[in-house]
């Protein structure tokens, strides 16, 4: 998109500069302030005639052949395709389709993944080939990140949090038109589940919301089961309109993309003891909490420092939320929560789960934070343990764009959890590679500061000046607590000021929407 004098532009709420109308998109209104939204009458837009598909009885929706599968779906060019991205690294669906749809001569497709892994690089093909002109996603990295910060696709991508695209979709900003479903256990009527079957990926929270709002829904497996699938079912029978038969869906050896053991790094685990300490002075471990945390070492190690509380004082929480681990799975099973409630399974070996354990809750992405709906799981979220890349003054946080400039991450959950919880904690190294993760304006704003409480590293405890109560509850228990402008001066004592990337001003690339459908920042072209 090119920005010139004429191109409307408005500053918003997180003081960043971003377009009233993108060509090809239409009009967006600036974000204001986290939940803005509930002071504003919402209206679903006419989403046009219910579309049904009769079927006579018996009728066999089973196709082996992919062309004649999307023949059938009545794709045409300048259409919208979705697919989940549960089998991570490890999903073949993705490219299998693209790769059928370049050799069919689709041009000017609108691809609307819930996300896309470094498995997906062959996309960036897609979008210099014109087979996509379009692209929403929740983040985009590797050669797929390089091709759109080097201003490779015209229409700028919108970047979505996991809730923000389940609102998109069940509002109708995102209209499905053929929903590409990897099934890793799927029966000849099109009931599907990713919790059995040689490639299974455990929750399929993401392909539910797709399912039920698609156009039209082919189910793509390599485990045809018979009729019906037992004993569970994630998308059901009557929103299936294909099933589409092929040799291999992926590789689920390949979900776990990093770390998903307790980490040994001395500067991980400091950090993950300052996190711990501070989420036990704020006094929100007890009966019935709530916890949300990630999958890597140091989320995980701040996972045991409260599985360790919790069992030294006869706790037990409410329920476990977002992506599984085995280790959240086991914490589950050892009794030290009643629920865990699954949109996405990080690791393979929570599959399992999914079957024998009741307590062991399946739930889909609009479940999990749409905030639109009548009341999402993420707004009963005590605490959550968050990532970043970089973070700033003002506590807005980064986690899509590198020191670089160029797309190399995804929002995921993160916005929409730091808005729903009653406490939220940003945990990162002070520095990583000689380069500070404090930064006075951060390159990307993904999650506004106003929604982000503390902010956990190796050196000490940075707390939001809105969140004075915390602050007092920190100091009475003695914790290293530091103002995020001196801990960013003490950092770059050591590692001395970044110099920054350099952007086109004139080429918004991307935009960043907030959960809640408003514009949060613009992504500019990189330089050189």
């Amino acid at each position: 998109m090119i920005v010139n004098e004429k191109t409307p532009m408005k500053r918003n709420g997180a003081f960043r500069d971003v377009p009233l109308e993108i060509p090809g998109l239409g009009k967006f209104e600036p974000y204001v302030s986290p939940f803005d939204y509930l002071n504003r009458r919402i209206s679903l837009p006419d989403l046009g005639e219910t579309i049904i598909h009769p079927r006579e009885p018996r009728a066999d929706k089973v196709v082996y052949d992919i062309k004649r599968a999307v023949e059938r779906s009545g794709l045409e060019n300048g259409m919208t395709i979705s697919f989940h991205h549960h089998l991570r690294n490890g999903d073949a669906v993705m490219p299998l389709v693209l790769g059928a749809l370049s050799e069919m001569g689709f041009k000017d497709l609108h691809l609307a993944p819930s996300s896309l892994p470094d498995a997906h690089d062959m996309v960036a093909g897609c979008l210099r080939s014109g087979l996509v002109s379009r692209l929403s996603s929740s983040g985009a990295r590797g050669e797929v990140g390089r091709a759109i910060s080097s201003g490779e696709i015209d229409i700028p991508v919108v970047l979505r949090s996991h809730g923000g695209r389940a609102r998109a979709v069940e509002c109708g900003d995102v209209k499905i038109d053929v929903a590409f479903l990897a099934a890793p256990a799927c029966d000849r009527y099109g009931n599907m589940t990713g919790s059995s079957g040689r490639s299974a990926c455990g929750s399929l929270g993401y392909a539910m919301v797709d399912a039920r709002h698609a156009r039209h829904v082919i189910a793509v497996t390599d485990n045809l089961e018979e009729y019906p699938l037992s004993p569970r079912i994630s998308v059901p029978q009557y929103l299936v309109d294909q099933v589409l038969v092929t040799d291999s869906i992926g590789d689920p050896s390949k979900i776990a993309t990093g770390a998903t053991r307790i980490s040994r790094n001395p500067v991980e685990l400091r950090i993950a003891r300052n996190a711990f300490d501070l989420i036990a002075a704020s006094g929100l471990l007890a009966d019935n909490c709530s916890f949300q945390v990630g999958t890597g070492g140091a989320s995980l190690a701040v996972a045991a420092y409260v599985r360790e509380y919790m069992r030294e004082n006869g706790i037990r929480g409410a329920f476990g939320l977002g992506g599984m681990s085995g280790y959240m799975i086991d914490m589950l099973e050892q009794g030290y929560f009643k629920t865990m409630f699954d949109v996405q399974s990080f690791d393979a070996s929570v599959t399992g789960s999914l079957v024998k354990n009741p307590g062991h809750v399946e739930i889909d992405a609009s479940c999990y934070a749409n905030p639109f709906n009548r009341g999402c799981v993420a707004h009963n979220l005590d605490i959550v343990v968050l990532s970043a890349l970089e973070i700033d003054v003002s506590f807005n946080v980064n986690v899509q764009t590198g020191n670089d400039g160029v797309l190399r991450g995804a929002i995921g959950g993160h916005q929409d959890t730091a808005a729903g919880s009653k406490m939220s904690v940003v945990v990162a190294p002070s520095f990583r590679g000689g380069v500070p993760t404090i930064k006075e304006s951060v390159l990307t704003v993904c999650t506004p500061g106003e929604t982000v409480d503390a902010f956990v590293t190796e050196r000490g405890i940075c707390i939001n000046a809105r969140r004075e109560d915390l602050l007092e509850k920190a100091m009475n228990a003695g914790l290293p607590i530091k103002d995020i402008r001196g801990l960013k001066s003490e950092t770059e004592r050591m590692t001395g000021v970044p110099d920054l990337p350099e952007f086109d001003r004139s080429r918004i690339v991307a935009v960043v929407e907030n959960r809640d459908g408003t514009l949060l920042d613009s992504v500019y072209k990189v330089r050189g």
